[in-house]
Protein backbone atom coordinates (compact mmCIF):
# COMPACT_ATOMS: atom_id res chain seq x y z
CA UNK A 1 0.00 0.00 0.00
CA UNK A 2 1.31 3.45 -0.91
CA UNK A 3 2.28 5.95 1.73
CA UNK A 4 -0.01 8.81 2.64
CA UNK A 5 1.03 12.45 2.67
CA UNK A 6 0.96 14.25 6.01
CA UNK A 7 -0.32 17.79 6.11
CA UNK A 8 0.44 21.02 7.99
CA UNK A 9 -2.35 23.59 8.22
CA UNK A 10 -2.83 26.81 10.19
CA UNK A 11 -5.98 26.85 12.32
CA UNK A 12 -6.21 30.61 12.89
CA UNK A 13 -5.70 33.61 10.55
CA UNK A 14 -2.24 32.59 9.42
CA UNK A 15 1.09 33.56 10.98
CA UNK A 16 0.74 30.67 13.44
CA UNK A 17 4.32 29.49 12.97
CA UNK A 18 3.86 26.92 10.20
CA UNK A 19 7.30 27.64 8.77
CA UNK A 20 9.09 26.55 11.93
CA UNK A 21 7.05 23.36 12.20
CA UNK A 22 7.54 22.44 8.55
CA UNK A 23 11.26 23.10 8.95
CA UNK A 24 11.38 20.87 12.04
CA UNK A 25 9.37 18.07 10.45
CA UNK A 26 11.01 18.39 7.04
CA UNK A 27 14.16 16.87 8.49
CA UNK A 28 12.21 13.59 8.52
CA UNK A 29 10.51 13.88 5.11
CA UNK A 30 11.66 13.17 1.58
CA UNK A 31 9.24 15.57 -0.15
CA UNK A 32 7.73 18.87 1.00
CA UNK A 33 4.98 20.38 -1.18
CA UNK A 34 3.29 23.77 -1.03
CA UNK A 35 -0.28 23.60 -2.33
CA UNK A 36 -1.90 27.10 -2.38
CA UNK A 37 -1.39 30.84 -1.95
CA UNK A 38 1.26 33.10 -3.38
CA UNK A 39 3.99 35.40 -2.14
CA UNK A 40 1.45 37.01 0.18
CA UNK A 41 2.46 34.21 2.55
CA UNK A 42 5.50 34.56 4.75
CA UNK A 43 7.11 31.74 6.71
CA UNK A 44 9.87 32.76 9.09
CA UNK A 45 12.43 30.18 10.23
CA UNK A 46 15.30 30.83 12.64
CA UNK A 47 18.25 28.42 12.68
CA UNK A 48 21.15 29.09 15.04
CA UNK A 49 20.11 32.72 15.21
CA UNK A 50 19.93 33.22 11.42
CA UNK A 51 16.52 34.21 10.06
CA UNK A 52 15.09 32.96 6.76
CA UNK A 53 11.84 34.35 5.34
CA UNK A 54 10.13 32.24 2.70
CA UNK A 55 7.22 33.40 0.57
CA UNK A 56 6.88 30.85 -2.23
CA UNK A 57 9.53 28.19 -1.72
CA UNK A 58 8.48 25.37 0.63
CA UNK A 59 10.02 25.42 4.09
CA UNK A 60 11.69 22.07 3.39
CA UNK A 61 14.32 23.95 1.35
CA UNK A 62 16.43 24.17 4.51
CA UNK A 63 16.73 20.37 4.56
CA UNK A 64 19.37 19.59 1.89
CA UNK A 65 17.94 16.08 1.46
CA UNK A 66 14.32 17.10 0.83
CA UNK A 67 12.73 17.55 -2.59
CA UNK A 68 10.56 20.66 -2.60
CA UNK A 69 7.47 21.09 -4.77
CA UNK A 70 5.36 24.14 -5.60
CA UNK A 71 2.02 22.70 -6.63
CA UNK A 72 -0.53 23.68 -9.25
CA UNK A 73 -2.64 25.48 -6.66
CA UNK A 74 0.01 28.14 -6.02
CA UNK A 75 0.18 31.43 -7.94
CA UNK A 76 3.73 32.60 -8.73
CA UNK A 77 5.15 36.04 -9.28
CA UNK A 78 8.17 35.22 -11.49
CA UNK A 79 10.45 38.05 -10.37
CA UNK A 80 9.67 37.47 -6.69
CA UNK A 81 10.42 33.77 -7.09
CA UNK A 82 13.75 34.53 -8.80
CA UNK A 83 14.70 36.89 -5.98
CA UNK A 84 13.75 34.41 -3.25
CA UNK A 85 15.47 31.45 -4.89
CA UNK A 86 18.74 33.40 -5.19
CA UNK A 87 19.41 33.16 -1.45
CA UNK A 88 19.72 29.37 -1.69
CA UNK A 89 22.10 29.00 -4.64
CA UNK A 90 21.46 26.26 -7.19
CA UNK A 91 18.13 24.56 -6.40
CA UNK A 92 17.97 22.38 -9.50
CA UNK A 93 17.12 18.84 -8.50
CA UNK A 94 15.81 20.04 -5.14
CA UNK A 95 12.90 22.20 -6.27
CA UNK A 96 10.14 21.64 -8.82
CA UNK A 97 7.22 23.82 -9.89
CA UNK A 98 4.00 22.57 -11.42
CA UNK A 99 3.66 23.48 -15.07
CA UNK A 100 0.03 24.24 -14.26
CA UNK A 101 0.80 26.85 -11.57
CA UNK A 102 -0.53 30.24 -12.62
CA UNK A 103 1.64 33.33 -13.02
CA UNK A 104 1.09 36.67 -11.33
CA UNK A 105 1.73 39.39 -13.90
CA UNK A 106 2.17 43.14 -13.54
CA UNK A 107 -1.44 43.88 -14.47
CA UNK A 108 -2.63 41.62 -11.65
CA UNK A 109 -0.71 43.74 -9.17
CA UNK A 110 -2.06 46.96 -10.68
CA UNK A 111 -5.64 45.64 -10.54
CA UNK A 112 -5.21 44.44 -6.96
CA UNK A 113 -3.90 47.74 -5.68
CA UNK A 114 -6.47 49.79 -7.59
CA UNK A 115 -9.36 47.66 -6.33
CA UNK A 116 -8.20 47.91 -2.72
CA UNK A 117 -7.70 51.66 -2.95
CA UNK A 118 -11.20 52.04 -4.38
CA UNK A 119 -12.78 50.39 -1.33
CA UNK A 120 -11.90 53.30 0.94
CA UNK A 121 -12.72 52.51 4.57
CA UNK A 122 -14.12 49.13 3.50
CA UNK A 123 -10.72 47.76 2.53
CA UNK A 124 -10.25 44.01 2.84
CA UNK A 125 -6.61 44.43 3.81
CA UNK A 126 -4.98 42.49 0.97
CA UNK A 127 -1.22 42.60 0.46
CA UNK A 128 -1.72 44.22 -2.95
CA UNK A 129 0.54 41.67 -4.61
CA UNK A 130 -1.82 40.49 -7.33
CA UNK A 131 -2.83 37.20 -5.75
CA UNK A 132 -6.61 37.75 -5.98
CA UNK A 133 -6.64 38.95 -9.61
CA UNK A 134 -4.35 36.06 -10.62
CA UNK A 135 -6.77 33.55 -9.08
CA UNK A 136 -9.67 35.42 -10.69
CA UNK A 137 -8.04 35.05 -14.11
CA UNK A 138 -7.47 31.38 -13.40
CA UNK A 139 -11.17 30.83 -12.70
CA UNK A 140 -12.15 32.99 -15.69
CA UNK A 141 -9.86 30.81 -17.85
CA UNK A 142 -7.79 33.74 -19.08
CA UNK A 143 -4.73 33.19 -16.89
CA UNK A 144 -1.13 32.40 -17.84
CA UNK A 145 0.57 29.28 -16.49
CA UNK A 146 4.18 28.34 -16.00
CA UNK A 147 3.98 25.93 -18.92
CA UNK A 148 3.02 28.82 -21.21
CA UNK A 149 6.63 30.00 -20.99
CA UNK A 150 7.55 27.22 -23.43
CA UNK A 151 5.96 29.33 -26.21
CA UNK A 152 7.34 32.78 -25.45
CA UNK A 153 6.00 34.56 -28.52
CA UNK A 154 2.47 33.38 -27.87
CA UNK A 155 2.67 34.33 -24.18
CA UNK A 156 3.88 37.83 -25.05
CA UNK A 157 0.88 38.28 -27.37
CA UNK A 158 -1.46 36.91 -24.71
CA UNK A 159 -0.14 39.35 -22.10
CA UNK A 160 -0.48 42.33 -24.44
CA UNK A 161 -4.00 41.29 -25.42
CA UNK A 162 -4.93 41.06 -21.75
CA UNK A 163 -3.66 44.58 -21.11
CA UNK A 164 -5.81 45.77 -24.01
CA UNK A 165 -8.96 43.98 -22.79
CA UNK A 166 -8.47 45.41 -19.31
CA UNK A 167 -8.07 48.92 -20.69
CA UNK A 168 -4.62 49.29 -19.16
CA UNK A 169 -1.55 50.86 -20.74
CA UNK A 170 0.74 48.03 -21.78
CA UNK A 171 4.53 48.22 -21.64
CA UNK A 172 6.35 48.13 -25.01
CA UNK A 173 6.28 44.70 -26.64
CA UNK A 174 10.08 44.47 -26.46
CA UNK A 175 9.96 45.01 -22.70
CA UNK A 176 7.34 42.30 -22.22
CA UNK A 177 9.33 39.92 -24.44
CA UNK A 178 12.48 40.60 -22.42
CA UNK A 179 10.67 39.80 -19.16
CA UNK A 180 9.15 36.62 -20.58
CA UNK A 181 12.54 35.47 -21.86
CA UNK A 182 14.10 36.06 -18.45
CA UNK A 183 11.32 34.16 -16.71
CA UNK A 184 11.60 31.24 -19.12
CA UNK A 185 15.34 31.06 -18.56
CA UNK A 186 15.07 31.11 -14.77
CA UNK A 187 11.85 29.18 -14.13
CA UNK A 188 11.51 26.46 -16.75
CA UNK A 189 14.47 24.57 -15.28
CA UNK A 190 12.11 23.83 -12.37
CA UNK A 191 8.98 23.02 -14.40
CA UNK A 192 7.53 19.55 -13.93
CA UNK A 193 4.36 17.48 -13.73
CA UNK A 194 4.40 17.71 -9.94
CA UNK A 195 1.21 15.70 -9.48
CA UNK A 196 2.86 12.71 -11.15
CA UNK A 197 5.96 13.33 -9.02
CA UNK A 198 3.92 13.21 -5.81
CA UNK A 199 2.06 10.09 -6.94
CA UNK A 200 5.36 8.40 -7.68
CA UNK A 201 6.82 9.51 -4.36
CA UNK A 202 3.90 8.00 -2.46
CA UNK A 203 4.02 4.82 -4.55
CA UNK A 204 7.72 4.53 -3.75
CA UNK A 205 7.09 4.84 -0.03
CA UNK A 206 8.64 8.28 0.27
CA UNK A 207 7.61 10.41 3.24
CA UNK A 208 5.70 13.43 1.97
CA UNK A 209 4.64 16.59 3.79
CA UNK A 210 2.08 19.07 2.45
CA UNK A 211 2.46 22.71 3.49
CA UNK A 212 -0.32 25.29 3.42
CA UNK A 213 -0.11 29.06 3.55
CA UNK A 214 -2.23 31.58 5.49
CA UNK A 215 -4.75 29.96 7.86
CA UNK A 216 -8.13 28.24 8.03
CA UNK A 217 -10.04 31.39 9.03
CA UNK A 218 -8.91 33.08 5.81
CA UNK A 219 -10.30 30.31 3.59
CA UNK A 220 -12.21 31.70 0.59
CA UNK A 221 -15.22 29.48 1.37
CA UNK A 222 -15.09 29.02 5.13
CA UNK A 223 -13.59 32.27 6.42
CA UNK A 224 -15.40 35.52 7.28
CA UNK A 225 -16.09 36.51 3.66
CA UNK A 226 -15.11 38.91 2.12
CA UNK A 227 -12.25 39.37 4.58
CA UNK A 228 -10.51 36.25 3.31
CA UNK A 229 -7.71 35.21 0.98
CA UNK A 230 -8.29 33.99 -2.59
CA UNK A 231 -7.66 30.27 -2.16
CA UNK A 232 -8.76 27.28 -0.10
CA UNK A 233 -6.44 27.28 2.88
CA UNK A 234 -8.02 24.29 4.61
CA UNK A 235 -6.77 20.71 4.39
CA UNK A 236 -9.15 19.98 1.51
CA UNK A 237 -7.26 22.55 -0.56
CA UNK A 238 -4.25 20.25 -0.54
CA UNK A 239 -6.08 17.74 -2.71
CA UNK A 240 -6.86 20.20 -5.48
CA UNK A 241 -3.68 22.25 -5.03
CA UNK A 242 -1.31 19.30 -5.19
CA UNK A 243 -3.33 16.73 -7.14
CA UNK A 244 -3.90 14.11 -4.46
CA UNK A 245 -7.00 12.10 -3.64
CA UNK A 246 -8.58 12.61 -0.17
CA UNK A 247 -7.65 9.05 0.81
CA UNK A 248 -3.99 9.90 0.15
CA UNK A 249 -3.94 12.45 3.00
CA UNK A 250 -2.52 10.97 6.18
CA UNK A 251 -1.94 12.80 9.45
CA UNK A 252 -3.21 16.38 9.68
CA UNK A 253 -1.21 18.62 12.01
CA UNK A 254 -2.91 21.85 13.00
CA UNK A 255 -0.71 24.81 13.92
CA UNK A 256 -2.11 27.14 16.56
CA UNK A 257 -0.60 30.16 18.27
CA UNK A 258 -0.98 30.47 22.07
CA UNK A 259 -2.86 33.70 21.44
CA UNK A 260 -4.45 35.16 18.28
CA UNK A 261 -3.19 37.52 15.60
CA UNK A 262 -4.64 38.82 12.39
CA UNK A 263 -3.34 40.95 9.51
CA UNK A 264 -5.79 43.03 7.53
CA UNK A 265 -9.40 43.88 8.20
CA UNK A 266 -12.28 41.67 9.25
CA UNK A 267 -13.87 40.41 12.47
CA UNK A 268 -11.60 39.61 15.43
CA UNK A 269 -13.73 39.18 18.56
CA UNK A 270 -10.86 38.71 21.03
CA UNK A 271 -8.71 41.55 19.69
CA UNK A 272 -7.08 43.68 22.37
CA UNK A 273 -6.73 47.27 21.19
CA UNK A 274 -5.00 48.23 24.41
CA UNK A 275 -1.79 47.70 26.38
CA UNK A 276 -2.30 43.93 26.31
CA UNK A 277 -2.45 43.89 22.52
CA UNK A 278 0.60 46.16 22.35
CA UNK A 279 2.50 43.85 24.70
CA UNK A 280 1.65 40.75 22.69
CA UNK A 281 2.70 42.50 19.47
CA UNK A 282 6.01 43.67 20.92
CA UNK A 283 6.94 40.41 22.65
CA UNK A 284 5.81 38.26 19.75
CA UNK A 285 7.41 40.50 17.12
CA UNK A 286 4.05 40.46 15.40
CA UNK A 287 4.82 42.14 12.12
CA UNK A 288 4.03 40.47 8.80
CA UNK A 289 6.89 38.48 7.25
CA UNK A 290 5.64 39.46 3.78
CA UNK A 291 4.39 43.00 4.33
CA UNK A 292 5.94 44.24 7.56
CA UNK A 293 2.46 45.32 8.67
CA UNK A 294 1.71 45.26 12.40
CA UNK A 295 -0.56 42.37 13.28
CA UNK A 296 -3.69 42.80 15.34
CA UNK A 297 -3.32 40.83 18.58
CA UNK A 298 -5.71 39.31 21.10
CA UNK A 299 -6.54 36.39 23.35
CA UNK A 300 -6.94 32.78 22.19
CA UNK A 301 -10.34 32.03 20.64
CA UNK A 302 -11.24 28.42 21.46
CA UNK A 303 -14.57 28.16 19.55
CA UNK A 304 -12.88 29.28 16.32
CA UNK A 305 -9.95 26.94 16.92
CA UNK A 306 -12.35 24.04 17.50
CA UNK A 307 -14.19 24.87 14.27
CA UNK A 308 -10.88 24.96 12.39
CA UNK A 309 -9.75 21.65 13.87
CA UNK A 310 -12.99 20.01 12.78
CA UNK A 311 -13.03 21.36 9.22
CA UNK A 312 -9.41 20.27 8.73
CA UNK A 313 -9.77 16.93 10.49
CA UNK A 314 -6.81 17.83 12.71
CA UNK A 315 -5.24 14.79 14.35
CA UNK A 316 -2.89 16.78 16.56
CA UNK A 317 -1.86 20.34 17.33
CA UNK A 318 1.40 22.21 17.57
CA UNK A 319 1.11 25.07 20.08
CA UNK A 320 3.32 27.96 19.04
CA UNK A 321 4.79 31.02 20.78
CA UNK A 322 3.90 29.93 24.30
CA UNK A 323 6.90 31.95 25.47
CA UNK A 324 5.25 35.20 24.35
CA UNK A 325 2.83 34.80 27.27
CA UNK A 326 5.71 34.71 29.76
CA UNK A 327 5.26 37.26 32.51
CA UNK A 328 1.53 37.83 32.12
CA UNK A 329 -0.18 37.70 35.52
CA UNK A 330 -3.49 36.74 33.93
CA UNK A 331 -4.17 35.08 30.57
CA UNK A 332 -7.62 34.88 29.05
CA UNK A 333 -9.22 32.45 26.64
CA UNK A 334 -12.52 32.90 24.85
CA UNK A 335 -14.53 29.76 25.62
CA UNK A 336 -17.91 30.78 24.17
CA UNK A 337 -19.94 33.72 22.87
CA UNK A 338 -22.95 35.61 24.19
CA UNK A 339 -24.70 37.49 21.40
CA UNK A 340 -21.41 37.78 19.52
CA UNK A 341 -19.40 38.89 22.52
CA UNK A 342 -16.63 36.62 23.82
CA UNK A 343 -17.02 34.88 27.17
CA UNK A 344 -13.61 34.58 28.77
CA UNK A 345 -12.06 32.13 31.18
CA UNK A 346 -9.03 33.40 33.09
CA UNK A 347 -5.86 31.43 33.65
CA UNK A 348 -2.99 32.12 36.01
CA UNK A 349 0.15 33.30 34.25
CA UNK A 350 3.69 32.00 34.61
CA UNK A 351 7.18 33.41 34.73
CA UNK A 352 9.11 31.66 31.96
CA UNK A 353 8.86 28.67 29.63
CA UNK A 354 11.84 29.35 27.34
CA UNK A 355 14.27 27.04 29.16
CA UNK A 356 11.90 24.08 29.30
CA UNK A 357 12.89 21.05 27.26
CA UNK A 358 10.08 18.69 28.33
CA UNK A 359 6.43 19.14 29.20
CA UNK A 360 7.16 18.42 32.87
CA UNK A 361 9.76 21.22 32.84
CA UNK A 362 7.06 23.77 32.03
CA UNK A 363 5.59 25.81 34.89
CA UNK A 364 2.43 24.18 36.24
CA UNK A 365 0.37 27.15 35.05
CA UNK A 366 1.69 26.74 31.49
CA UNK A 367 0.90 23.02 31.62
CA UNK A 368 -2.65 23.84 32.72
CA UNK A 369 -3.02 26.36 29.90
CA UNK A 370 -1.93 23.83 27.28
CA UNK A 371 -4.24 21.20 28.80
CA UNK A 372 -7.16 23.64 28.62
CA UNK A 373 -6.55 24.28 24.92
CA UNK A 374 -6.51 20.52 24.33
CA UNK A 375 -9.82 20.14 26.15
CA UNK A 376 -11.46 23.11 24.44
CA UNK A 377 -10.43 22.06 20.93
CA UNK A 378 -10.69 18.32 21.46
CA UNK A 379 -7.27 17.77 19.87
CA UNK A 380 -4.05 16.65 21.57
CA UNK A 381 -1.05 18.98 21.57
CA UNK A 382 2.02 17.01 20.48
CA UNK A 383 4.52 19.87 20.10
CA UNK A 384 5.00 23.12 22.01
CA UNK A 385 7.23 25.91 20.74
CA UNK A 386 8.98 27.86 23.51
CA UNK A 387 11.08 30.21 21.37
CA UNK A 388 11.93 31.29 17.83
CA UNK A 389 14.86 28.98 17.19
CA UNK A 390 14.51 25.54 15.63
CA UNK A 391 15.65 23.90 18.87
CA UNK A 392 13.12 25.67 21.08
CA UNK A 393 10.54 22.90 20.94
CA UNK A 394 9.00 20.35 23.30
CA UNK A 395 7.73 17.06 21.87
CA UNK A 396 5.03 15.02 23.62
Amino acid sequence: MANKADLIVGVQWGDEGKGKIVDLLAQEYDYVARYQGGHNAGHTIVIDGKKYVLHLIPSGVLNPKAVNIIGNGVVICPDEFIKEAAQFGDLRGRLYISKNAHLILDYHIALDQAAEAGLGDKKIGTTGRGIGPAYADKIARVGARLGDLYDQARLVDTILERYDRLGLNAPPKAEVASSVARWADRLLVFAADTTQMLWQALDDGKRTLLEGAQGTLLDIDHGAYPFVTSSNTIAGGACTGAGLAPKEIGKVIGIVKAYCTRVGNGPFATEQTNAIGDRLREKGEEFGASTGRARRCGWFDAPLAKFACRINGADELALMKLDVLDGFEEIKVCVDYDDGKPIYKSFKGWERVSKARSFDDLPKAAQSYAAAIEELTGVKITLISTGADRNDAIYR
